[in-house]
């Protein structure tokens, strides 16, 4: 078994703070804030949805270098080495700020070692890859050996998601206005996913809510490994029910159990909007 290894990723991951503490692994939070708003926001997930639905626009901030190198920084002092799985470098620059980090702190520990994996993931796509590793830590030796599993592993993270209203991703750069704005009009509800790069790319447009639950369910089908034994994670924008609804639909088709539902957070919630529903899950490729 490892010592002396601190595990670490970032908000984005989208578990909840007793979910991380259980497999031992911290997090770094990414701060979000209301435009013409104070700084520091302090919303209850319903609040800060609530607030998006009335027109608010959120922001978010990568974490920057100075962060990671005081918090890393603590952990190489008391002897520690530092394993971070990142956020996505497909949509944030906080990897590379933590391989800044990571070139100072070396001069200084050259004993110690220092591990980014970029997990090309997003919300509990991020999650999944993280709880898997944090599971794996447990049997193996040597943080060379987790890295080697983390990076095998990512590019079967499945992200399979759908969004309300594309006026969020439009906002982002994701689409375009046209299509946000047929989208609109004829309620077509994108069904889109993370490719091998950590962008986020349109699959098959569906014509209403349900169609798209269904199409969710369908890319699980065609696409997990191993179905019977997946451990499937589903996230949500304030959105439980149609959560509920995906799981039940998983969990009577293939004879699996859902493992957690959880809420997408301000980070990515504030590009994705209200009523996201993401599912994820190990396919044999994304």
């Amino acid at each position: 078994y490892m010592k002396n290894v601190v595990l670490f990723t970032d908000s984005a991951c989208d578990l909840k703070p007793e979910v991380l503490a259980k497999v031992g692994v911290k997090s770094i939070e990414m701060e979000y804030y209301f435009e013409n708003a104070d700084r520091k926001t302090e919303l209850s997930i319903k609040e800060f949805y609530d607030c998006m639905r009335k027109g608010k626009i959120a922001k978010t901030t990568a974490i920057n270098p100075d962060t990671f190198y005081n918090i890393f920084r603590e952990e190489l002092l008391n002897g520690n080495d530092v394993f971070y799985m990142a956020f996505s470098s497909g949509l944030s620059t906080t990897y590379n700020s933590a391989n800044i980090a990571k070139a100072e702190l070396e001069q200084e520990f050259k004993d110690r070692k220092i591990i980014i994996v970029d997990t090309l993931s997003a919300s509990a796509g991020e999650g999944l890859l993280v709880y898997m590793v944090a599971q794996k830590a447990k049997e193996y030796k040597t943080i060379e050996e987790l890295q080697n599993y983390a990076e095998d592993l990512k590019l079967n993270i499945c992200h399979w998601f759908t969004v309300d209203d594309l006026v969020y991703l439009k906002r982002g750069g994701r689409v375009s206005s046209a299509v946000a704005f047929v989208g609109g009009v004829l309620g077509i509800k994108p069904v889109l996913h993370v490719d091998n790069e950590g962008h986020l790319i349109n699959v098959s447009k569906k014509r209403g809510r349900k169609a798209t639950i269904l199409a969710l369910a369908d890319r699980f089908a065609e696409t997990a490994k191993n179905i019977g034994n997946s451990t499937v994670f589903i996230s949500h924008g304030d959105c439980l029910e149609d959560a509920k609804a995906l799981k039940k639909i998983i969990e009577s088709r293939h004879n699996v159990s859902v493992k957690i539902i959880t809420d997408i957070g301000p980070v990515i919630g504030a590009h994705s909007g209200p009523g996201t529903l993401a599912l994820f899950f190990v396919g044999n490729q994304r």
